[in-house]
């Protein structure tokens, strides 16, 4: 079971209606699809911003200054303990996200979806740096994105 703390700090979020019941089922579509999801409770927080708010994140945290898709921060390992296990927190930037799903043809509902699944994947400890990892990385994507009735975000890459 999964505690998702949601905090909409950009209004813009709500043009997708009810983004906390999108943003809870892409976490659990993203759990189902990973081969070993965390065992106990745990929890994750999601940050639904701007660009503004996710720039400054990804200046202090990344040294890069400039707004980005999705940021995620692992958490740090925890002792087992009584309660639940923060596995880090994701960030999201509404006009990045809505620039790149008009960019691409897709519905900003969709591609939000396929950005908490990739941030849920980074904090479960998946990365995209190989192309070994980055093609597992994906196929756990377009995993969860089934769950969700979302179509391969992949299928027209050329890669």
């Amino acid at each position: 079971m999964i505690d998702v703390e949601i905090l909409v700090a950009s209004e813009l979020w709500r043009t997708l209606g009810d983004v906390e019941g999108l943003a809870r089922r892409a976490v659990e579509a993203g759990l189902a699809a990973a081969p070993q999801p965390p065992s106990g409770p745990s929890e994750i927080s999601l940050l639904l911003a701007d660009d503004a708010a996710v720039r400054e994140l990804n200046r202090a945290w990344r040294a890069k200054d400039n707004a980005t898709n999705v940021l995620s921060f692992p958490a740090p390992a925890q002792p087992a303990g009584p309660g639940a296990r923060h596995l880090g927190d994701v960030a999201l930037a509404f006009e990045t996200a809505q620039r790149e799903a008009e960019a691409e043809g897709k519905r900003l509902a969709e591609h939000a979806s396929h950005l908490i699944v990739h941030g849920l994947l980074h904090l479960l400890g998946f990365d995209h740096d190989g192309e070994a990892e980055a093609r597992e990385m994906e196929d756990l994507e377009v995993e969860a994105l089934r769950r969700l009735g979302i179509a391969n975000p992949y299928r027209d890459v050329v890669a």
